[in-house]
């Protein structure tokens, strides 16, 4: 498989240039989430610094102990917070199809304001405040991971800003929709191939995001993102040098009556040869307040809505639920009814 860059914007003359420049910045936006859902961007101000430290605190909690790690293991419930142990989880499921567990371990976190008071776990539609899982080791790991989000959720503003713009949207639209934003980031390790694996059993298996965007940053090494194409090939996704992969969400994709594609993808297994090594990658899932309505915007209505509104929450947990207990028939209530289990 032939790794290719996806089309990559650099985003930094939307908000240095003039209008015609933040015109074009939009348009090419607009192209390519129309045509794959998938695009790189490069200009985004993120500080490097900040993703290296974190990459190296990510290393070294994947590298302590599974006793260690277990000690911040994710909640029955089955909320994004906290340590996933290998292969206890598998993607597929969130589209409804069977497939053996993902070949990788990971860490969730949640804005960090969510204290859990208003989290009751008994109402599958709060889980998204959910109050984080830290570890007291290693020591820097609470604060790198702290300043990783705030820099995302700036960048997940800034990007809110060019898809107003791309979608004809005053930017007043989204303000009440993520003023208490749900996105979710999940740093992963997936460990190099050491054994005979199941088959089809990947280290992600084919899926599509939830939330709004998503900004990946994994490293250069084979085995990472691969996208479905229109003709039903796999393609590699590398991301270019100080960028970021980007991918629309369903939420986003709902929001434009279908118009951008929230398109599907899975991260695949590395050649033979090449299987030796971990791949580590930063995800972050920006996503809005887990009681915003999803609905057409205004400008995509066309012919009419093809979807019903629903709320964040609701589309987000019925995904979820299946991915994280492998099970079709899974849906947001068993995230109340897991802690009676």
């Amino acid at each position: 498989m032939t790794p290719v860059i996806a089309p990559t914007i650099d985003i930094s003359p939307f908000f240095n240039g003039r209008i015609t420049e933040k015109q074009h910045v939009a348009k090419k936006l607009d192209q390519a989430c129309r045509e794959t859902g998938f695009f790189a961007i490069t200009g985004h101000g993120v500080n490097e610094n900040i993703l290296q430290k974190t990459r190296k605190e990510v290393v070294n909690f994947f590298s302590l102990p599974i006793d260690e790690k277990l000690k911040v293991e994710r909640p029955p419930e089955k909320v994004s917070r906290g340590y996933n142990r290998f292969k206890d989880r598998s993607l597929s499921y969130s589209l409804g199809k069977p497939a053996p567990p993902d070949l990788q371990e990971a860490f969730a976190f949640g804005p960090d304001e969510f204290t859990g008071k208003d989290w009751n776990k008994s109402d599958p539609s709060t889980a998204m405040m959910a109050p984080n899982r830290w570890p007291d080791k290693p020591s820097g790991f609470k604060k790198s991971i702290i300043e990783y989000d705030t820099a995302m959720r700036w960048l997940g503003e800034r990007m809110l800003d060019i898809i107003s713009m791309s979608l004809d949207v005053d930017r007043e639209y989204f303000i009440d929709k993520f003023d208490h934003q749900s996105s979710v980031g999940r740093v992963i390790r997936y460990p190099a191939i050491q054994r005979s694996i199941e088959e089809g059993q990947l280290r992600a298996g084919e899926h599509t995001d939830y939330g709004t965007i998503t900004f990946l940053r994994g490293d250069p090494v084979p085995g990472g993102t691969e996208v479905r194409t229109p003709d039903g090939k796999w393609v590699e996704v590398r991301c270019p040098e100080g960028g970021f992969v980007c991918n629309i969400g369903d939420a986003l994709s709902r929001w434009t009556n279908g118009l951008w594609k929230s398109t599907l993808h899975r991260v695949g297994n590395p050649p033979r040869g090449t299987d030796n090594i971990d791949r580590i990658s930063l995800v972050y899932f920006h996503s809005p307040n887990h009681d915003a309505i999803i609905e057409c915007v205004p400008s995509c209505i066309g012919d009419g809505p093809k979807f019903e509104p629903v709320t964040f929450a609701q589309h987000y947990l019925d995904k979820v639920m299946k991915a994280a207990h492998a099970r079709l028939n899974a849906s947001s209530v068993d995230a109340s009814k897991q802690k009676k289990n």
